[in-house]
């Protein structure tokens, strides 16, 4: 018995003493690993990243189009053509970015603009709605082609964060100070840079779902000429009868005081001379001469 329990305590002894120098092994491979990245920051690695970057390149995948373009419409209302254009927007799931609208006395000189952003498997359909709401005098559609680039901000995003993930698991794992501050720095660097790609393929893929869309607004009045005939001539002639009455009995009434005032005594003293010159004796006519 006592030599049982002296061979399994011997055994204990033996697996204590190789864990213990697996451990230490292990230690100075993860120190020498962590003196790498210190040494090289953001360079880190740099092979394993251009790999990763290399086979998300190689991938296939739909293509992203930045599609944007503009449109001018002649409306009766540009008000109100304003209004319907905003509500057609947020129906569609799209989204005004800039309005502007300009109006003076004369209401025919009215103008507006505005920039929509629609969702971009829907545009052609939101345009033909906003060309029910006048006439479309100009359209204009560009693409760019964005693929490779929001590829190549993918591959750097994904390299990015193995990067980091592998930065902090070394971190976990250092033996000494000055290894861990250089590991932090690093791993700030990476940080950095990994939002700063982050934020502009969000940028990228807003651009590519949301299509953008200048629309431009206006009105034209063009003179109209009612062709009325023979009754139409008749109902303006008529009409310019009344008015012509109606003025010429304004006149009138307007006359009329002062002739009271001034032409009953004009009267009276044109009828005093008259009788004046009646009761004049007329005098006698000459006698011929005898011959």
């Amino acid at each position: 018995m006592r030599l049982l329990r002296a061979v399994s305590l011997l055994l204990v002894l033996l697996l204590v003493a190789a864990c213990s120098s697996g451990d230490g092994g292990s230690d100075d491979g993860w120190s020498a690993a962590d003196s790498a990245g210190a040494e090289h920051g953001p360079e880190f690695d740099y092979a394993a990243d251009q790999a990763a970057e290399g086979g998300d390149e190689a991938e296939s995948g739909p293509r992203e189009v930045i599609t944007t373009g503009s449109l001018t419409l002649v409306v009766a209302d540009t008000g109100a053509a304003v209004t319907q254009i905003v509500a057609l927007v947020e129906n569609d799931g799209g989204r005004v970015e800039g309005r502007s609208e300009h109006t003076t006395e004369d209401e025919r000189d009215a103008t507006a603009w505005l920039t929509v952003r629609v969702p971009a498997d829907d545009l052609t359909a939101t345009i033909d709605q906003l060309e029910e709401l006048g006439q479309a005098t100009e359209i204009d559609l560009s693409t760019d082609d964005v693929t490779l680039r929001g590829r190549d901000l993918d591959a750097r995003i994904a390299a990015l964060e193995t990067s980091t993930e592998r930065l902090v698991d070394l971190m976990a794992e250092a033996d000494t100070s000055e290894a861990l501050i250089a590991a932090e720095e690093a791993l700030s660097q990476r940080q950095a840079e990994l939002e700063s790609l982050r934020s502009e393929r969000a940028y990228l893929s807003d651009q590519v779902a949301m299509s953008t869309l200048h629309i431009n607004l206006h009105t034209r009045h063009v003179a109209e000429l009612e062709a009325g005939g023979f009754l139409g001539g008749l109902e303006n002639g008529w009409n310019a009868l009344v008015t012509f009455a109606s003025g010429l009995l304004v006149a009138l009434g307007t006359v009329l005081p002062w002739l009271a005032v001034i032409g009953v005594p004009a009267a009276i003293v044109l009828l005093l001379v008259r009788r004046r010159r009646r009761t004049r004796p007329t005098p006698p006519s000459p006698e011929p001469t005898p011959a």
